[in-house]
């Protein structure tokens, strides 16, 4: 409960304590925040972190006081779309570092500073970027790679107990880099549209994980895998109206926190 008020109350029981800091020092540790890395993989759904989602997943991050540091591997991006037109833009390049500079408004560091001593948790927002810029899902399906940076970051926190969420795409890379993982990315049927890549459960399955049918709408729209502390929720897999992927990204999070024991 305490560490669900913030960095407030941690205030306030140190300033109560009638022998100082040491008096609630126990309090005091509780409370500290969780120090949570976001990876971002470019700035636009379609060559890079979907934006809603990383908004989400920052705001909800925000509200369960945590501490927030951003990254992105500094790499070229696969490609550049014009979203305007849905086509790629012809001789044009980014970098995923500098384009997810973006949505972290400046603050961002390369992911291959990340590591796991500094934080007690990591999320990956979806995209198509996690699919083609954090791994090549996008080309080679099961047969993917997944960049070289993300495979040690996810393989890092998993080694040393510490919760990873991913969702909508980026489930997939759990899927890959940790064996027997279990995560959604939703329905496995396209149900009129509804789903319009379920296709993807099919390839987490091939991946040798376990796929968890969720939807967006029932009230608890996130997966936990409590052995392998890994948290999905399907976000944009499914069209939907956008509070929805607001809140299954919300379950992610709270979750994500709950798993850092803090």
């Amino acid at each position: 409960m305490l560490a669900s008020r913030g960095p407030a109350l941690c205030t306030a029981l140190r300033r109560a304590a009638p022998g100082g800091l040491a008096s609630f020092h126990a309090s005091a540790e509780r409370c500290r925040a969780a120090r949570v890395a976001v990876v971002l993989s470019g700035c636009g759904v379609y060559d890079g972190t979907e934006i809603h989602e990383a908004s989400a997943v920052l705001v909800h991050l925000s509200r369960g006081g945590a501490e927030v540091h951003m990254y992105a591997p500094d790499v070229p991006q696969m490609h550049v779309i014009d979203h305007s037109k849905g086509q790629p833009a012809e001789a044009e390049s980014r970098n995923v570092l500098v384009e997810s500079a973006r949505i972290a408004r400046g603050k961002i560091a390369s992911l291959a500073k990340l590591t796991t001593a500094d934080h007690d948790a990591v999320i990956f927002p979806g995209g198509f970027g996690a699919a083609k810029n954090l791994s090549t899902f996008a080309v080679d399906g099961k047969d993917c790679k997944v960049n070289r940076e993300v495979e040690r970051v996810l393989k890092d926190f998993h080694k040393a107990g510490k919760p990873i969420g991913l969702c909508c795409i980026s489930p997939v890379l759990a899927a890959k880099v940790l064996s027997g993982a279990e995560v959604t990315v939703g329905h496995e049927e396209e149900e009129g549209g509804k789903w319009p890549y379920a296709g993807t459960a099919g390839a987490i399955k091939e991946l040798g994980a376990k796929h968890c049918v969720k939807d967006v709408t029932i009230s608890f729209p996130a997966h936990v895998d409590t052995k392998n502390k890994v948290v999905t929720t399907p976000a944009f897999m499914c069209e939907t109206a956008l509070h929805h992927i607001f809140d299954g990204i919300g379950a992610m999070v709270k979750n994500v926190l709950k798993l850092t024991g803090k």
